[in-house]
């Protein structure tokens, strides 16, 4: 009895699962072999938001961009923090010498509005013209000899590209959180590696 009855109860949860349907294929054709894509999560888009091949291309582009920034923030974390900075005056009619400005994020505002809007125009300058951000493979002919030699190698193509994009990705990251840990601690990030102060919310004694 206890057999037929298990057996009838099985046989009506079969009658009401979904039914084993074909996938049918979409616009977006993204191989788990495209630049980028890399392990151990391979194609990331849990929001879903890549829904076609041109959309996937820009948010490609705008992730390469904004990893090379950040690359470039993170450079300059360590440049400042170690108090490397040019020699004389960034303003001299403001009698403000490079060493004066604050090694962390302070230290932005801390230059004159000139300064500023000097920043903004080079910055102008390679987002629209040098290097436009229109063009969105992001290759912009910039070879280093044997190092980038892609004709030659095309697989040194595919893992020089992947460890870019990667690189960004940990950059994008760092900076954010060198930023966050600055706002919430006062301190730059050699300050907080001095202190062994890596906790925002601790109280600024040590690794906790």
């Amino acid at each position: 009895m206890k057999l037929a009855t298990l057996a009838l109860l099985a046989g009506s949860a079969a009658a009401f699962a979904p039914s084993k349907t074909v996938e049918t294929s979409t616009a977006l054709k993204v191989s788990e072999q495209e630049i980028g894509a890399t392990a151990p999560l391979g194609f990331f888009d849990p929001l879903g938001y890549i829904t076609d091949d041109e959309k996937f291309t820009r948010y490609r582009a705008v992730e390469r961009k904004h990893g090379r920034v950040a690359m470039m923030a993170m450079l300059g974390t360590f440049v400042h923090n170690n108090k490397w900075t040019f020699d004389g005056y960034l303003s001299p009619s403001n009698n403000l010498k490079f060493s004066d400005i604050d090694s962390g994020i302070g230290g932005l505002f801390q230059v004159p509005p000139a300064g500023l809007a000097q920043i903004i125009l080079v910055t102008a300058l390679i987002e629209l013209a040098w290097w436009p951000a229109s063009k969105l493979d992001g290759d912009y002919g910039i070879r280093l000899g044997k190092i980038n030699n892609w004709q030659q190698e095309p697989a040194k193509k595919v893992r020089q590209q992947n460890a870019e994009l990667n690189n960004g990705r940990a950059a994008m990251m760092g900076i954010f959180g060198i930023i966050t840990q600055e706002v919430l601690t006062g301190q730059n990030l050699y300050e907080q590696a001095a202190s062994g102060h890596w906790n925002p919310f601790g109280d600024g004694q040590g690794f906790f």
